[in-house]
């Protein structure tokens, strides 16, 4: 039997529940998961995994972003706070997360987006996430930014039926406080 699955928009999810998902992921993150990326975190949908004792040992959100490419505007799921508990990681927990986010993604979403560490690429590649080849920038305050940085751990998700942006043109986010992507 595996551990029970939950889904629930950040409105359904009480200050204890939202309490531990924080804990999980600066136990998970090792102290480095600020407020902006939290705040990031918010306001979508969260799929939380808990072990038969009932702690959570695995947590990921999908919240809303706009994404211009090549003159079109795209509703984008972006991927947030995926992390799993330390002493459960390789137990398969981060693939039962992204699954029911991909399936958000791909009923909800022109298309799916995210952020990935070196580390937690592998993940997303082993399920059919691209990494994106071309330049990423941001719509800042300031007007259009480009953000070197992200260039190489920003990852696309095809949703089915519809072609990911061809890597000719740069992906343009939304601004965001924080780390923008």
């Amino acid at each position: 039997m595996s551990d029970p699955l939950r889904t629930a928009h950040t409105f359904e999810l009480d200050p204890a529940t939202l309490g531990e998902i924080r804990a999980l992921l600066d136990d998970a993150f090792d102290g480095h998961f600020s407020e902006e990326d939290w705040a990031h975190g918010l306001g979508g949908v969260h799929v939380l995994v808990r072990d038969r004792a009932g702690a959570l040992v695995a947590h990921g959100s999908v919240i809303q972003r706009r994404l211009t490419h090549a003159g079109h505007s795209y509703r984008v799921g972006y991927v947030e706070a995926v992390a799993v508990r330390p002493d459960r990681r390789r137990d398969g927990l981060g693939g039962r997360v992204m699954e029911v986010l991909e399936r958000v993604v791909g009923r909800a979403y022109d298309v799916g987006a995210l952020s990935a560490s070196e580390a937690g690429s592998r993940l997303y590649l082993s399920r059919g996430w691209h990494q994106w080849e071309g330049r990423v920038e941001v719509l800042s305050p300031d007007g259009v930014v480009r953000l070197p940085e992200e260039e190489g751990s920003t990852f696309l998700w095809p949703v089915p039926d519809r072609e990911l942006p061809s890597a000719e043109d740069a992906l343009i986010f939304d601004w965001r406080d924080g780390d923008v992507l």
